[in-house]
């Protein structure tokens, strides 16, 4: 016996509604794919830059270092020599 076209468009529903839920499933891998992609893009950028900032603060941290270990004898003389005349004053306002 030959189906109508009720019947027909009956048994043919539930197919499409299945290959319409696996349209919709691919489009959202696909927009799940490209949306992660971007993310793993924008990481990779944060990544690089943070690493630059690294470097840079490594350079500079080593320069004031190497300028500390320079400066710090003549802080040293500095200090003695201030508590030198320091001393020469205080001896010269209390004889006075």
């Amino acid at each position: 016996m030959g189906r109508t076209n009720s019947e027909a468009r009956c048994m043919s529903t539930p197919e499409t509604i299945a290959q319409v839920i696996g349209w919709i499933g691919l489009g959202c891998w696909l927009a799940c794919f490209v949306w992660m992609h971007r993310i793993s893009k924008k990481q990779e950028r944060t990544l690089r830059d943070l690493q630059d900032v690294i470097k840079r603060i490594e350079h500079f941290s080593k320069v004031e270092h190497d300028l500390i270990r320079e400066v710090h004898p003549q802080v040293e003389q500095i200090k003695d020599s201030v508590e030198e005349v320091s001393e020469a004053v205080n001896g010269n306002a209390q004889r006075s």
